[in-house]
């Protein structure tokens, strides 16, 4: 790497991240490694006690880690109460795609007459701006992606590549939506006329709030009547589907493969893990976990971690405990009578 900007130094990093740098400051570093893996141009990082074994060992230029582990560190440290939080941010600043959109419209991109761009934006070869479009300051719109008409994306967000957003979103400051997400898309609304299905017209839309980001392949429906809102600060990993008229709270994650179906609100702070399914018209309060693989059908109304299903284990003794599992309704009915019986007796 050759910019100098992603060769900072070690002085330059202690002050970005707010760190007690014990080294030589005016070295430069050039990339993020693992303990194991850094060379003397990176930096490692210690924030889990597991790889606690690699730091005698290792090669890096410096290390962020806490107070505890400086006098074991052969390496500059860069001591943080929080050394994951400045690998995070470091990270960023070490980012060599951070500054790579040059400003402006690619030749072959097509932007409708009356659509409005901020200062600094960049739109990609192919990309398609549709009228009515207002794009902030700075924001960058990947190769191939499409902006659908009157949608609003507020200053510093980013849209990778072949990124789909319909009619009418709304989406906040410095949004990040990953390849192949699509934003405001019809939801599943359909009534049965006895014969067939009719399809119901998705008259709402999507608003997402600023620092949100999707991942790749994921899916928020517009709403049907009103709008789909995504909170400030919701981060959706890769292949969630969030259906019509769904709201999500400030700060809260969801991770690969979550499903929320239509009209269910959750909190701020709230967890779901992979695979987590929650039912429609559900309320989650703020506060909630739910483990990965968890299917949700009634709202939870108080803070805290829930989980459903069963852990994997060896089939027959699953296809056991599967028989088992129907007669528990029969086994609680002959405990209470038991118990009835035996409060007679008394």
């Amino acid at each position: 790497m050759t910019d100098s900007r992603k060769q900072p130094t070690l002085a330059e990093i202690a002050d970005r991240l707010g760190a007690r740098l014990e080294g030589d400051g005016g070295r430069r570093v050039s990339g993020l490694a693992t303990l194991k893996e850094a060379g003397p141009d990176q930096i490692a990082f210690l924030a889990n006690r597991a790889y606690l074994k690699d730091l005698p060992d290792t090669r890096a230029a410096a290390v962020l880690l806490t107070a505890e582990h400086a006098e074991s560190c052969p390496a500059a440290t860069l001591v943080l109460d929080n050394p994951y939080l400045g690998y995070a941010e470091l990270s960023r600043m070490l980012d060599p795609l951070a500054d790579a959109h040059a400003p402006g419209v690619h030749p072959s991109a097509v932007v409708a007459e009356d659509a409005v761009l901020g200062d600094d934006v960049c739109v990609g070869p192919s990309a398609v701006i549709e009228s009515g479009v207002t794009l902030g300051d700075g924001v960058v719109i990947g190769p191939g992606s499409v902006v659908g008409a009157d949608t609003r994306i507020a200053e510093g967000s980013f849209l990778h590549a072949n990124v789909t957003v319909y009619h009418g979103v709304v989406i906040g400051k410095r949004a990040i939506l990953h390849s192949g997400c699509v934003i405001g898309a019809d939801g599943f609304g359909f009534a049965h006329d006895g014969a067939g299905w009719r399809k119901i017209a998705q008259l709402g839309g999507v608003v997402l709030g600023d620092d949100v980001e999707v991942g790749s392949c994921s899916s928020i429906d517009r709403g049907a009547l009103g709008d789909t809102v995504i909170g400030d600060d919701v981060k959706i990993d890769s292949q969630v589907q969030i259906a019509h008229n769904v709201r999500i709270g400030d700060h809260s994650a969801l991770a690969g493969c979550v499903g929320i179906a239509g009209s269910t609100s959750v909190g701020r702070h709230c967890m779901l893990g992979g695979g987590v399914g929650l039912s429609g018209h559900l309320t989650i309060c703020d506060g909630v976990q739910v483990t990965g693989m968890s299917l949700v059908t009634n709202s939870i109304l108080k803070p805290g971690v829930y989980s459903s299903g069963t852990g994997a284990m060896e089939n027959g003794q699953w296809r056991r405990n599967a028989v088992r599992f129907k007669q528990l309704d029969n086994i609680a009915r002959r405990v209470m009578r038991l118990e009835k019986r035996g409060d007679d007796e008394a």
